[in-house]
């Protein structure tokens, strides 16, 4: 499994004469495909073979079909990669036909593969929005977790990574360089979501920052058990106080241009291992570990926000603590303080994700004073039922923030559906003997999560509907998948990084 992808520029000659690949591969569209003239002289270079197989019968050109052939001249194999009908063509059909074509050359061993396809959909995307697209759809390909496996697989820990080059027409580079920075963050939060509990506890996390910082130019610092104490954290050390490994705020800053400018927040909801605390799960708390998506995407992300090189100054919050039980462990019906006041009776400590967050949201806000924030959880299950696994559900009560991560969505494919947030459901989220409660009834359960966060985003949160633009999403059905779908592989899918990185570098 391709680990990285390399880009060059001067291999790909669509005058023909030249190639330095051992593959070419040529996207067209479904079965009136017609080659343009420069890539009619790459078909000549390879001995006319694209041309041929375009008049087969069996040829379709559907979306996402790879066709592979082998020349006499030129190159050692050729793919011919349907993307479909023109009228029915987008951005994301293109990313999946690349993700196909990675698969096939990965299953090929290719190590350089030129591509061409731009001629081609020009009347849709530009240049570097093809380089960009396709290394995308690339990307969701290269990634493959086997650090823990051992003997009985034979796997060789000391092995390189394998990498694939990607050989490309110069006004392409620039989009695909650009889709490799974004990349690495998804195959950062892929990594860390696998890592395992009893690996990739707080320590772990905090430790992990502190070096990926040093190395990219963020500014990372802790706030530790004692610290969140000495700030009145009731939540963050609520959920963490069953744990040998202690709660903490993990914060990542990105200077931009002015160091001095109000940033954009981003905050993560990162539980390590989720046992359900005393209102334990039934089954034991399989997959739990990605339960800390919602922080690993927010570390992927400032990753790709230090590459690019954005001229906006951003934050990232960890709230990282693990929620188990022992005799400190939280209960129900205790009642927690925040840092900004505001109470609440733990009616479910499996609700627990909510109450890390608030801190960190409390802080953050008082902090950092934002002129945007967002925040990402793994948070309910109820979000799955409403919306099953094909994209996430957000909650905001600012319509330009929308619009904002609307158009993000619709350029990366990373999904989101708005759901309601009204101050009926705060009223909902009120208790009897605290401010409120951290699970009411079963009526609204996703919109409950966003509904009891928004008494922790400013200051004046707690008596109204948070003023600053303020987004939630709820990522529980797309941050990992039991199998693989048309778009992610089985495992964590980094579903996030993508999105969010696009949508600040609009801001």
């Amino acid at each position: 499994m391709y680990q990285t992808i390399k880009t060059a520029v001067s291999a790909l000659k669509t005058d023909g004469k030249a190639f330095t690949s051992d593959s070419l591969a040529i996207f067209v569209f479904g079965k009136k495909a017609q080659l343009s003239p420069a890539y009619k002289q790459l078909d000549e270079a390879v001995g006319k073979c694209v041309s041929a197989h375009l008049k087969r019968s069996e040829f379709s050109g559907n979306a996402g079909d790879v066709a592979v052939l082998y020349p006499e001249v030129g190159v050692s194999r050729v793919y011919v990669v349907g993307l479909g009908c023109a009228e029915s063509f987008t951005a994301n059909v293109l990313r999946l036909a690349s993700k196909n074509l990675c698969k096939a050359a990965n299953g090929a061993g290719v190590k350089k593969l030129a591509i061409a396809g731009v001629e081609v959909v020009k009347k849709y995307v530009d240049e570097q929005q093809f380089g960009e697209v396709v290394a995308e759809g690339i990307g969701l390909v290269c990634f493959d977790f086997n650090e823990y496996k051992g003997a009985a697989t034979g796997q060789d820990k000391k092995a390189k990574s394998n990498a694939l080059t990607i050989v490309v027409e110069a006004g392409v580079k620039k989009g695909v360089d650009r889709a490799v920075a974004v990349n690495e963050g998804v195959n950062t939060a892929k990594r860390l979501a696998a890592t395992p509990p009893n690996v990739a506890n707080v320590p772990y996390i905090e430790k992990y920052c502190r070096a990926t910082a040093k190395k990219l130019g963020l500014k990372c610092s802790v706030i530790n058990a004692a610290k969140a104490k000495q700030l009145g954290m009731g939540g963050l050390l609520a959920v963490g106080a069953g744990s040998v490994s202690k709660p903490a705020l993990i914060i990542l800053e990105w200077a931009g241009k002015n160091p001095k400018a109000q940033p954009d927040l981003l905050v993560g909801k990162s539980i390590t291992f989720d046992t359900g605390g005393y209102s334990l799960k039934p089954d034991g708390g399989k997959n739990m570990k990605y339960d800390k998506c919602g922080g690993m995407t927010v570390i992927g992300i400032m990753e790709a926000v230090a590459k690019l090189k954005l001229k906006q100054r951003v934050v990232g919050i960890v709230a990282a603590a693990e929620n188990m039980i022992d005799a400190n462990a939280y209960r129900v019906d205790d009642i927690i303080k925040f840092s900004n006041g505001v109470t609440c009776e733990v009616t479910n400590t499996d609700a627990e994700g909510r109450l890390v967050l608030a801190d960190a949201l409390a802080y953050g806000t008082k902090t950092y004073k934002p002129k945007s924030v967002v925040d990402m959880a793994t948070l309910t299950g109820g979000v799955v039922v409403a919306l099953g696994s094909v994209c996430a559900g957000v909650f905001t009560t600012d319509d330009k923030l929308m619009a904002s991560m609307q158009d993000a969505a619709d350029k990366t494919g990373e999904r989101v559906w708005r759901l309601p947030l009204w101050n009926d459901h705060r009223k909902q989220m009120q208790g009897t003997h605290a401010d409120i409660v951290n699970s009411a009834n079963r009526e609204a359960h996703p919109i409950q999560g966003a509904a009891f966060l928004s008494y922790f985003v400013g200051e004046k949160a707690p008596r109204e509907m948070p003023k600053m633009p303020w987004m939630h999403i709820d990522i529980a059905g797309v941050a990992s998948f039991d199998s693989e779908t048309p778009m992610y592989a089985k495992g964590p899918s980094g579903w996030g990084v993508r999105l969010v990185t696009e949508y600040l570098s609009k801001r």
